[in-house]
């Protein structure tokens, strides 16, 4: 009996042991002509052994570039792409940096910031109140994604201050920014204080009953 552990190695094993023993045989024959024969058909089973590789583009090239790696790059035939070299598919991506760059507060995210500090640009006044009512209000409704309870209007106007420097301010915040149940009725959320009171009051109603029995 024959033990995996004492077979070849499968360079892809998704393709299965079939598939290269038929690799293995058409490297061996001599005919050139046949041996394209045998490529093509190879190519064939291989599409119908991973149908999902036909959502991929240009699928074909990429089941030749399986045959040849499977070949272990030494199978002579005439392809109708371009045949891939060993040191191509073996050379490994540049690395890339990860951006890093200092946010003062997350939960308003680093683009608000970047808004925030282009408003010094603003001219008009105006625009300037209207770009202050708008992302005091984007502001106010990143805090509650974070923090879905009561949050100070008077916080969210100093913070709008802070990152524009001063260029953007709320004179009335409590008027000026739309209510903390608003925005989160918009956000399909709770208000956290809303759930613990209304829980607080079922407690007390089921101590009452509990009482009068």
């Amino acid at each position: 009996m024959e033990y995996n552990t004492t077979r070849a190695k499968l360079l892809l094993p998704e393709y299965g042991r079939n598939v290269q023993n038929m690799i293995s045989y058409a490297m061996k024959i001599e005919d050139r002509d046949e041996r394209n024969r045998a490529s093509q058909a190879i190519i064939e089973v291989m599409g119908q052994l991973n149908p999902h590789l036909r959502d991929v583009d240009d699928y074909r090239h990429k089941l030749w570039t399986h045959l040849f790696i499977m070949s272990d790059f030494k199978l002579d035939v005439d392809s109708p792409y371009e045949i891939p070299k060993r040191e191509s598919l073996e050379e490994k991506p540049i690395q890339m940096d990860y951006p890093k760059s200092k946010i003062n507060y997350g939960h308003f995210g680093q683009y608000t910031e970047k808004i925030l500090q282009a408003s010094a640009n603003v001219k008009d006044e105006n625009e300037r109140k209207f770009l202050s009512l708008i992302m005091g209000n984007y502001m106010k409704k990143q805090f509650l994604k974070h923090n879905n309870t009561a949050v100070e209007n008077t916080v969210i106007a100093e913070k709008l201050s802070e990152l524009s420097n001063g260029k953007l301010t709320l004179e009335n915040p409590d008027e000026d920014l739309i209510s903390t149940n608003q925005l989160l009725k918009t956000l399909g959320l709770k208000n956290s204080n809303n759930r613990k009171s209304s829980n607080s009051n079922h407690k007390k109603q089921y101590k009452k009953k509990q009482y009068k029995k």
